[in-house]
């Protein structure tokens, strides 16, 4: 499946859809809590459903509905029946890492070829110094992957080059048998972590740290169980923020919470540094542009918004310098690499450094680009073609689903002409 975008002019008001990363928080949060958990506004997306699966598996209960109920393991998760599958969610693979690791026994991991091409492996030396075993079956650090538990406790170093792997052990620590000490020797994509201590606060999780440098936590805890409105989704948001920031707006964006701790919320002041006025309403985030202007912009925080600003950054006059994201490489692909290709077919003047973007603005127009398997490339190819002459087709559509089934649907309600096609025989 394909998507299909003319140049257009796009205005209204869009309800950004709930965050997947609160959303597969919630879901382990509440597989190994105590009780009966409740998830109110959940994303449901093919990642969350990987999520879905993979806390099954474990033995948790999930209900699905208007509302999502999950029914806690008290933190002794099963041995699954068989090899867990994340398909493409690498948030899902490293948070159940040290989840599995809690168990009697042993559990194997896999996934799609883009997850048997991420590494997992400072995790997995993080897991092994606190007394559980894991390995790739490869010997590269990527799945498949064998985790033994049970998780004991101890003193470990992380590198977190991706904030998931300290998010797996904050999650899995307090129900080890013992105290755990972990020293973070390095740490990208920061505002990931502190949404999870923002979780671990709101159960009553018991830890010291020192800054995000040093963490203490006492074994033998328990999550409780709890019910809880899931945030909308910053990420998501970004595609309709930098939209409206090429093609003029005005747009207003609902559902989003400034005071959350998610960090691709920090592209609204992006945005804003580049000349898009961005206004905090009682009815959500207004936005527009009359003449966007290039910009220094630190996406270690942010790095899921590096393929959407690249696009905004072709549309604003003088240079862009996307900087600070090496991580962007080990995503679903290599974002740094993908984009800079897939924007150069369509004429932008864009640069690859090893940890980021250089991009000149201008123009860009219509062209045939691929997706690569890649939900945010493929989404941020396609708001390209909303403001690039002629028509734009990107190569396989269907990879939108994994965060944002209603995407194109959401663009057409603002007056996109965008649609989902078949695709051509032999692409």
């Amino acid at each position: 499946m394909d998507i299909l975008v003319q140049k257009s002019e796009i205005r209204g008001t869009v309800d950004i859809p709930g965050s997947k990363s609160h959303t597969i928080r919630g879901l382990f949060f509440g597989a190994l809590a105590d009780g009966t958990s409740i998830l109110r506004q959940p994303l449901d997306s093919l990642d969350t459903r990987a999520a879905v699966s993979c806390c099954r598996s474990l033995g948790a209960g999930v209900e699905l509905g208007e509302v999502w109920t999950v029914t806690g393991t008290g933190g002794r998760p099963e041995i699954p029946p068989n090899v867990i599958d994340v398909i493409n969610s690498g948030t899902t693979l490293n948070i159940a890492l040290s989840a599995a690791a809690l168990a009697d026994g042993y559990t194997v991991f896999t996934g799609d070829d883009q997850i048997r091409r991420r590494p997992s492996q400072p995790l997995l030396d993080a897991l092994a110094l606190l007394g559980a075993e894991a390995f790739s079956t490869r010997g590269n650090g990527c799945p498949p992957i064998v985790v033994g538990g049970r998780l004991r406790g101890g003193r470990c170093e992380l590198t977190a080059l991706s904030s998931q792997y300290l998010t797996s052990l904050l999650i899995g620590t307090p129900l080890a048998e013992a105290d755990s000490e972990i020293e973070v020797a390095e740490l990208h994509e920061a505002p990931y972590v502190w949404m999870t201590l923002d979780w671990l606060d709101r159960l009553e999780v018991e830890y010291e740290r020192e800054e995000l440098a040093r963490f203490s936590i006492p074994g033998g805890q328990r999550f409780p169980a709890f019910e809880r409105v899931i945030p909308a989704d910053f990420s998501s948001a970004t595609f309709f923020l930098c939209a409206a920031a090429i093609c003029g707006g005005p747009i207003t964006l609902r559902g989003l919470d400034m005071s959350d701790t998610q960090g691709d919320k920090a592209v609204v002041q992006m945005l804003r540094q580049m000349g898009a006025q961005v206004e905090e309403t009682e009815r959500g985030l207004v936005v527009s542009a009359e003449r966007l202007t290039g910009a220094e912009l630190d996406l270690n925080a942010t790095p899921d918004a590096l393929p959407a600003l690249a696009v905004t950054a072709c549309f604003a006059d003088g240079e862009t310098r996307l900087m600070n994201v090496p991580q962007a490489r080990i995503k679903e692909t290599d974002r740094i690499a993908v984009m800079r290709a897939e924007l150069s077919k369509m004429g932008g003047r864009v640069e690859e450094l090893d940890d980021g973007l250089v991009i000149r603005g201008g123009e860009l127009r219509g062209a045939d680009v691929a997706g690569h398997g890649d939900h945010r490339v493929v989404m941020a190819l396609a708001v390209a073609g909303l403001a690039a002459a002629g028509t734009t087709r990107v190569f396989g559509a269907e990879a939108a689903a994994v965060t944002f089934p209603s995407f194109v649907e959401l663009v057409q309600g603002l007056g996109g002409e965008m649609e989902t096609v078949d695709a051509r025989p032999g692409d």
